[in-house]
């Protein structure tokens, strides 16, 4: 077989087709052609023993090259060409003639960024190359699918391991990376050949590029008469685009960074020695944390079950070893005589002389001088990195003080991630905005890690510029969806047929509300309650009926389930579905027929249920009401139409519901919520107040949870091993030190041995003079509490859900904004025969792998809603100057005190150690909690006067300032920075004063 290519068998009667279907975007269909060779390889069993595998491979001669107008190639009508027939694209001083760009594998997954540039354009991307990206990063696959699905782009998936003239057999002694690159270098020379047979209007070669960053592979194929380049070569040859230059990824040849001068960090253990290290319990694998207020510090959560070392401190810059936050690493414990306690210091990397280790060394050793012996956890040193989880970073460059520097640090937006060294000639173009950078490498000998520039975003400080990074740097999908999606939806006009009355109930004669926040348009729900005539009380809940307009698998479904939650900014709403849907043909708006799903409970006047029944149904809603609108219609005694009677019997009955509730040990806490009144014209907030909560707000939910329960019942005796069911876990005991060590502080006793325990004594732990203090241990209390979580029923065996005292929960009720109510609605349907289940709804692996999804998307939704929270807040003050506020001391640290203030919702941080101010005496004590300022000591719920401005002196981290204004606190010491000059003479003193600011 010359170049180990399969040679031609007789073809099968019929012609038939390869055994794989191609990837989508390419061209590989068609019948002609077809031979059958057979691909043979050892496979190891579950068991242990080896056994041969032998598999047809069907090739085929009928594969177009993707060229358009190629007229050696077959062209089916309908089926669109990747490449130009004349290559456009950015002019090259290597290759000054028409050329398409074919990347090998490792250049596709790090260069990325190139590859999407607009300048690119006419690339071929081979199947062996997609196949390994695929299985080394889903992410990066992602990406190249959705560029050679942009036909601006001109980007071609060639089907190479299907032709015939393209396949290769893996040669005795050959490795697989060996073998892919020898069929990429195949596909190349094949290309050449290929498009010497045709000619472009000018009579022109049309040349293919090969470009790779292996040293080997390039010498390789330029012995075989290939045209190739490194990536860097190629778009350094771009004379009209030299900025291009600065998005290339900062990688060798070989794929390692390149490493001179001093060793700062340990070696990373290679991969193949953690893993046997893990499973010989030497190391432990888990998360890694950085923290957002100490840079040198970091945790890492271990995975698995053991309960024992479950979180792991890791302190210092040696041991932190080059990990970025939600890396999965490997950890080495160190003995119990360096184990350290958390710290309580707030320390952010200045960045100011990042070659000063010696400085670092020094603020370690303040860490480790701080240590309360009685606080100290297992503690450990990050030893190799097991996944990657970078990400792009967006934030801003520090500009270098050196004239014509190529080398600027870039800071990102967020604490937790270290600043990244990256090079640029546009450094001046780019300094004051907002930018993408991505990770490239951490060498052993640089104190930061090397990356390059993606993309600028815009100007700091604007806008929509600034809402565009929260939403990059929590994850959030927000791109408009795309026609694909769109083209599941229905044609407008709209209207309800016979059809979909099909297995559905019609309530349309009930007197149906919904009761909402103002200027709400995505109605999920509505209530009813009347009496019926045995004198009990028929009440319903009605959820839109998403899951009827969402049909599982198509685009739209699989859109809605990637972005898992709709995500409410300040201004804005990300919707999870297209508007169509959520603002209209699923809203439960008033006066329109609506589809539903209506849970109905026949109760008697105690509140106890004595009948559920679940149903498909239409609904005509009566009133569209706020919750101010329900609570005025309540109270008024002039009011009795049968909406209002309705309102006062929901209001009646949840009452008693909330009673039961919280005598099962259901917990009332508290968050404090700030709402915005924007300007009109600007958009800019006027005013910030915290949230009224009425009594309607609790009726509405008191009946959510209502219906939750209940079909989180249903569908789990239905489905137990497929149940989307949502739990909240018991929080560990050290998780309320705080909360207990702060009420004691006030002669007050908290018990958490159970919920209702702690329930019973927030209930009870009141001070006649001091009203707002039960709000505060509330508010402490919702600090200790874990995360609810969606879990499939048939992968846990833990069900309760703490924070509700109940032993089953779920979510029916939000399907317009939680793609979860979606799966809970389609099992509900099958469960009483008003719909018919699919493969994926009953595949307990599948559900489990959609709830992890979902739990990260509606944690990184809750983090992005604080974020605008935080950034409309600053615009709020950024007009007001100085404000004098009360507050009240929520967390102590040992340089700083956490306030609240009531008026605003508003938390903030009080330091007491700051550049170029007077340093006064610390004593830091953490059993009561409480921080001694000079004489004055301030303890947790102490109420304080604090002035509150807008810090905007870091661009980046614009933030809100809190200084004390009362107690007043005189300072004895003087300006940090006159101590350090002083101290001149005396390197060490210099030093430490130097870190005291």
């Amino acid at each position: 077989m010359r170049r180990g290519r399969a040679t031609p068998s007789p073809r099968r009667p019929g012609g038939r087709a390869a055994s794989r279907r191609a990837p989508r975007g390419t061209l590989g269909g068609g019948r002609a052609g077809a031979m059958l060779t057979s691909r043979t390889f050892l496979k190891r069993t579950r068991a242990g023993a080896v056994v041969k595998v032998v598999r047809e491979h069907y090739l085929r001669d009928d594969i177009p090259c993707g060229a358009d107008a190629c007229p050696l190639c077959p062209v089916r009508p309908g089926q669109p060409l990747g490449l130009e027939a004349r290559p456009s694209g950015a002019a090259s001083s290597l290759c000054p003639g028409p050329h398409y760009l074919l990347p090998d594998t490792n250049l596709l997954l790090h260069q990325i960024d190139i590859l999407e540039d607009p300048v690119i354009k006419n690339v071929i991307v081979l199947q062996t190359v997609l196949q390994e990206v695929r299985s080394r990063s889903a992410p990066v696959y992602k990406r190249i699918r959705d560029v050679i699905g942009n036909p601006e782009k001109h980007f071609y998936s060639f089907t190479n391991e299907h032709h015939r003239e393209t396949y290769i057999q893996q040669e005795q002694g050959e490795s697989s990376n060996d073998r892919n690159d020898r069929a990429i270098r195949v596909a190349v020379k094949w290309y050449s050949e290929h498009l010497k047979k045709i000619q472009n209007e000018e009579n022109e070669d049309i040349q293919v590029i090969f470009l790779t960053n292996d040293r080997n592979n390039k010498e390789k194929a330029l012995e075989e008469g290939i045209t190739a380049y490194t990536c860097e070569e190629y778009i350094k040859s771009l004379i009209d685009n030299p900025d291009l230059v600065d998005r290339l990824a900062c990688v060798s040849d070989e794929g390692k960074e390149i490493e001179s001068g001093k060793i700062i960090f340990p070696e990373h253990i290679p991969l193949s020695k953690l893993q046997q290290g893990i499973k010989s319990g030497i190391y432990l694998q888990g998360t890694y944390r950085a923290s957002r207020e100490n840079y040198l510090e970091a945790t890492v959560w271990v995975h698995g079950d053991a309960e024992e070392n479950k979180e792991i401190i890791i302190q210092g810059l040696k041991h932190l070893n080059r990990a970025v936050h939600e890396d999965i690493v490997a950890v080495e414990l160190l003995a119990k005589d360096e184990w350290v306690a958390p710290s309580s210091v707030v320390l952010q990397d200045d960045g100011q002389n990042e070659d000063d280790i010696e400085m670092e060394e020094e603020k370690e050793n303040i860490l480790k001088a701080s240590v309360n012996k009685n606080m100290l956890r297992p503690t450990g040193k990050v030893v190799g990195i097991i996944k990657r989880n970078w990400r792009p970073f967006c934030g801003m460059l520090s500009k270098s003080q050196i004239k014509e520097a190529r080398r600027h640090l870039f800071i990102p937006a967020d604490r937790s991630i270290p600043r990244i060294r990256i090079e640029t000639r546009q450094a001046d173009k780019l300094e004051g905005q907002r930018i993408i950078v991505a990770i490239d490498g951490w060498p052993r000998n640089s104190r930061y890690p090397n990356g390059h520039f993606v993309k600028n975003l815009g100007s700091a400080g604007d806008k929509e510029t600034e809402t565009e990074v929260l939403l990059l740097e929590h994850d959030v999908p927000h791109q408009p969806f795309s026609q694909n999606v769109l083209s599941f939806l229905p044609k407008m006009p709209w209207s309800i047929t016979e059809k979909d009355m099909k297995y559905r109930e019609d309530l349309r004669h009930l007197y149906v509300c919904s009761v909402d926040p103002p200027g709400c348009t995505d109605i999920d729900d509505a209530l009813h309650c009347r009496e019926i005539e045995n004198g009990n009380l028929e009440v319903g809940v009605h959820i839109a009926d998403v899951s009827h307009f969402i049909r599982p698998g198509n685009a739209l479904d699989e859109e809605s389930a990637r972005r898992g939650t709709t995500v409410y900014l300040c201004e804005k709403r990300i919707d999870m579905v297209p508007e169509l849907l959520s603002s209209n043909l699923c809203s439960l708006r008033s006066n329109v027929d609506r589809l539903a799903f209506s849970c109905i409970w026949e109760m008697n006047q105690k509140a106890e249920i004595l009948k559920t029944r679940f149903t498909k149904s239409i609904i005509n809603s009566k009133a569209s009401l706020t919750y101010a609108e329900a609570q005025m219609r309540i109270d008024s005694a002039a009011m009795n139409d049968d909406i209002t009677v309705s309102l006062r019997g929901l209001n009646k009955l949840a009452k008693i519901l909330k009673k039961k509730r919280i005598d099962n040990g259901a917990l009332t806490l508290s968050s404090p919520e700030v709402r915005f009144h924007m300007d009109s014209e600007t958009h800019d907030p006027i005013d910030l107040q915290t949230k009224e909560l009425r009594e309607t707000n609790s009726m509405v939910e008191e009946f959510m949870l209502l219906a939750n329960v209940s079909v989180a019942q249903k569908i789990y005796d239905e489905f137990p091993e497929f149940a989307l069911l949502r739990k909240h876990p018991a929080p560990p005991p050290s998780n309320y030190d705080i909360l207990v060590k702060a009420a004691k502080s006030k002669n007050l006793e908290i018990k958490t041995d159970s919920a209702k325990a702690l329930a019973e004594s927030l209930d009870k732990a009141e001070s006649p003079d001091f009203p707002y203090l039960n709000t505060l241990l509330r508010i402490l209390t919702t600090r200790c509490m874990m995360q609810a979580v969606y879990f499939c029923s048939g992968m846990d065996s833990d069900f309760h859900h703490y924070g509700l005292a109940s032993p089953i929960y779920t979510h029916f009720t939000s399907p317009i904004r939680r793609y979860a109510d979606i799966i809970v609605h389609r099992l509900l349907a099958v469960a009483i025969g008003a719909d018919s289940t699919y493969p994926e709804l009953t595949d307990k692996h599948k559900l489990a792998d959609l709830c992890k999804n979902l739990n990260y998307r509606h944690k990184m939704a809750q983090y992005a809603q604080r974020a605008s929270v935080a950034f409309h807040t600053q615009l709020f003050f950024k007009t007001k100057g100085v404000v004098n506020e009360d507050a009240y001391i929520l967390f102590v640290r040992r340089n700083a005190v956490v306030v609240l203030i009531p008026k605003y919702g508003l938390e903030g941080t009080v330091f007491f150690e700051e550049k170029d101010k007077p340093t006064p005496k610390l004593d830091y004590n953490s059993e009561v909690p409480s921080l001694t300022v000079e004489d004055t000591t301030l303890c947790v719920f102490d109420k304080v006067t604090v002035s509150v401005t807008l810090d905007a002196s870091n661009i980046q981290h614009q933030k809100i300032r809190m200084e004390l204004v009362e107690p007043k606190i005189l300072a004895s010491g003087v300006p940090a920075h006159l101590s350090t000059e002083t101290s001149s003479n005396n390197e060490p003193e210099k030093k430490k004063k130097k870190l005291q600011q």
